[in-house]
């Protein structure tokens, strides 16, 4: 049999890790060729490592890594690769394979646009909430998305905010939509599942609406949707068949040079940002 093992973030919410599990339930319940086990990179178990290494000893043949991640960023890019290229190290002769992150799928866009269109937030000007990250591309990737679930939105106006690492924040991508005198707004999150962040921005939502009164559409975000495990699955197949991971190369921070960012040409994997860095193993790391 075939193993899957989906690498998340990791949280300290328990409600995070409760809906990382059911869309890894549900994977599972789809893929009967496949054993699924989830594995995180930090603040949650079981570590990911651990979790392969289980899939190992129950005689799976080939193992795909794949990251239970939106964006291309660097925990995509890095993070979880080292996991993939470790295992290889502690069980030689085991086809390891990786996965790609999910990306900017229609499965996807569909979902978070439904819900927008459920909440009541259909034709409202719309503002979407990404995890913020170090890397142009993903940003990049962040701002797609937006355009799209405003296009399913039919939204009038899209503006695009990050959680943290790169701006525009929360309130101040909030602050644009009161500036140009809207009294009502959606806001949808391109965010798989609950978290901290997401209740950080949610506190700052209603500190926005206290101040200025503007009424806010909550969508919400992805969650453990039926509509994400074919998107999983094809990832997770193509590396069965052996396909090139879908990745941006040509914009790719570890490939092309930015401004600032040029040190990262090149740079092995499991360094510099990944969790899994001496220098994130010693210390506690905050966003």
């Amino acid at each position: 049999m075939n193993g899957l093992l989906l690498v998340g973030h990791g949280s300290r919410s328990p409600e995070s890790v409760k809906e990382m599990q059911a869309i890894a339930d549900l994977v599972a319940a789809s893929a009967p060729d496949a054993m699924v086990r989830l594995g995180f990179l930090e603040m949650s178990d079981p570590p990911a490592g651990a979790a392969l290494d289980e899939l190992v000893d129950q005689g799976c043949r080939p193992v795909v890594v794949a990251p239970l991640m939106l964006l291309g960023a660097g925990h995509s890019k890095s993070d979880v690769p080292a996991v993939a290229l470790e295992a290889r190290e502690r069980h030689p002769g085991v086809d390891i394979r990786m996965g790609s992150p999910l990306g900017v799928a229609h499965a996807l866009v569909a979902t978070l646009g439904d819900a927008v269109l459920l909440a009541g937030g259909g034709g409202l000007p719309l503002l979407v909430l990404a995890r913020g990250t170090s890397d142009p591309d993903a940003n990049g990737d962040a701002h797609k998305a937006a355009r799209l679930v405003a296009e399913w939105t039919s939204a009038p106006f899209v503006h695009t905010a990050f959680s943290g690492v790169t701006g525009p924040l929360v309130p101040e991508g909030l602050d644009v939509f009161a500036r140009l005198g809207y009294e009502r707004m959606a806001v949808a999150f391109w965010f798989l599942c609950s978290g901290a962040l997401v209740q950080r921005a949610r506190r700052d939502i209603d500190a926005f609406t206290a101040r200025t009164g503007v009424k806010v559409v909550d969508a919400g975000y992805l969650g453990p949707d039926d509509r994400l495990v074919p998107v999983i699955l094809e990832r997770y197949r193509a590396a069965v068949d052996g396909e090139a991971p879908i990745v941006n190369c040509d914009l790719c921070a570890y490939r092309a040079a930015w401004p600032g960012r040029e040190d990262r040409i090149a740079q092995p994997v499991g360094v510099g940002h990944s969790h899994l860095a001496l220098e994130h193993r010693r210390v506690e790391h905050h966003h």
